[in-house]
């Protein structure tokens, strides 16, 4: 595959020349998403994963809302007709939270996938957030 990102520092370098980081760990980044001209931003969060047998994943993460503003049925139907991305639930500031995610593998991870994940995520969990707290923009 032409292009093919095989670090997460080649991950970093991409998301920095893009993005401003307000997070950056040896394999964790925070960052700032602005996606239309309304100002509304959407904070992705990027992270390396390894499995077992050690395959490494990229995960690109969103917090949209506490779980308490949504129902088990409402995350599920959601989780159905996502195409990229899906809903899980993640702790922030001790508090649970609905999440949008995407776990990339490295094996197929090039910059064209990144931003076209990045660029789906971000208004996607924006919209969530919009639907369950008009007018805030929480995250």
């Amino acid at each position: 595959m032409e292009n093919r990102m095989e670090t997460f520092s080649e991950i970093r370098q991409h998301i920095m020349e893009k993005h401003e980081l307000f997070l950056d760990e040896p394999f964790q980044l925070g960052f700032d998403c602005a996606f239309d001209d309304s100002g509304r931003r959407q904070s992705m969060f990027l992270a390396e994963l390894k499995t077992s047998d050690g395959r490494r994943f990229l995960r690109i993460e969103t917090p949209v809302a506490p779980l308490a503003d949504f129902d088990a049925e409402k995350c599920l139907r959601i989780n159905l007709m996502q195409r990229i991305g899906y809903l899980a639930v993640g702790d922030m500031d001790g508090t649970p939270y609905i999440k949008v995610c995407e776990n990339m593998p490295y094996a197929v991870l090039n910059p064209q996938e990144l931003e076209y994940a990045v660029n789906s995520i971000a208004p996607f969990a924006d919209l969530i957030e919009k639907a369950l707290e008009p007018g805030a923009d929480l995250t």
